[in-house]
Parts: structure tokens; C-alpha cells; sequence
């Protein structure tokens, strides 16, 4: 297992709960009593062993049964297709939590990984508005929520996050539509975003 590994950069995920906050990172249960979501990174910066991973861009759908840390979720991951072979290898590791970090304790959540896949991942992540695009697969559209003065609406600190240490800022979902390990769209509900930092 290496521990000589580190990604840093920018996630954001739109999800099924219909709240102006996520109530899932406060360790409730979804609105909707399950979480299916889709989630793009895009890595700034990243390496494992000799092997640089920066640029490139994951991709996950998650459908959770019940309260997310009961675990059981299912799951779809998405490779950029960019990716050389051992770029792809390295990321499967890193995201399927054989190598630590915060993404092993994520994917000890998992109940079941239904594939995974290279893609074509597009991610436009603007300050206010950001988009996922995984072709022929799915995509979403949010945008920031607005608070005093035009600043973003932060949430700091919750007991659940894919990106524990850093600012949560909510957004709306104007679209999610996903086609592929199975069938989900919903509008109009919360989405997170905030930069990340996983490491051993």
C-alpha cells in the first residue's frame, strides 16, 4: 500500500435532498429517506508514487438506501479518459480506499461498486455557477446560494463531508440527470461544493 500520495482540489456534488442545507452532513437522515447524488473533483494537483495526477477530473454516482453512515450505498466511478493507464490505476486505488486517507473511510461506506468506467468528465467550476458533464452517462447543473451582500452561504466544520477541513458553500441544483448503472433526475435541491485535500 503507498503512502506516498496526495490530491488537492475542487468538488462538488449535487444531491436529492429538497433543503436549502444538506441535512445528511449533520448526520440526519436525506429528505427524501435515500441519497443519490453525483459527484465531480476536479484535482489540482496530485501524485502517487512517481505518477503526477494533476488535471484530470473523478466522477462518482452514489445512491445511499437510508442515512448515509449506515453505509450500503451503491455506487458508480468515473475515470477521466484522459488518463493514462497507470494515472487510471492509481486513481481506482486512491478513490476505492485501498491506499487511506479520507477516501477509505468514504469507501468503507460502500455497499456496492456497480462498475468502473472511463469517461469523457467535463467540469466547469465557476465561482457561481458549475456543471458536470460525464458523456452519455449524466450531468447537473447548480449554482451558488446567495447570502448577505452577495457572499457565498458557508457552512464550516460538519460531522459529515467528502472534504472534511474546508468551507462547505451551498448551492441549488437547476439539473441532475443521470442514464447508466441505472436511472435517476431530480431539480432543485441542495448541492456542495468545496475545495478538497486527501492524503494518508
Amino acid at each position: 500500500m503507498s503512502d506516498n500520495w496526495k490530491l488537492k482540489g475542487r468538488y462538488f456534488e449535487s444531491c436529492s435532498c429538497k433543503t436549502a442545507v444538506c441535512p445528511c452532513i449533520f448526520l440526519q437522515s436525506p429528505t427524501e429517506g435515500y441519497c443519490k447524488a453525483l459527484i465531480g473533483w476536479v484535482i489540482d494537483e496530485g501524485h502517487m508514487d512517481s505518477t503526477d495526477l494533476s488535471g484530470l477530473n473523478v466522477g462518482l454516482y452514489l445512491n445511499a438506501p437510508g442515512d448515509l453512515t449506515e453505509g450500503g450505498w451503491q455506487v458508480a466511478l468515473y475515470l477521466d479518459d484522459r488518463a493514462s493507464d497507470e494515472q487510471k490505476a492509481a486513481l481506482q486505488k486512491i478513490y476505492g480506499g485501498e491506499v487511506g486517507g479520507h477516501p477509505a473511510v468514504i469507501a468503507s461506506l460502500f455497499g456496492k461498486v456497480m462498475g468502473v468506467h472511463s469517461a469523457s468528465i467535463k467540469i466547469d467550476y465557476g465561482d457561481k455557477q458549475k456543471s458536470l458533464v460525464i458523456e452519455g452517462v449524466g450531468e447537473t447543473r447548480v449554482h451558488a446560494v446567495e447570502g448577505a451582500e452577495g457572499s457565498d452561504v458557508t457552512v464550516c466544520n460538519p460531522p459529515l463531508a467528502v472534504a472534511p477541513g474546508h468551507d462547505i458553500h451551498m448551492h441549488q441544483t437547476e439539473m441532475m440527470k443521470y442514464d447508466h448503472e441505472e436511472q435517476h433526475s431530480h431539480e432543485g435541491t441542495t448541492s456542495l461544493a468545496s475545495a478538497f485535500t486527501y492524503q494518508p
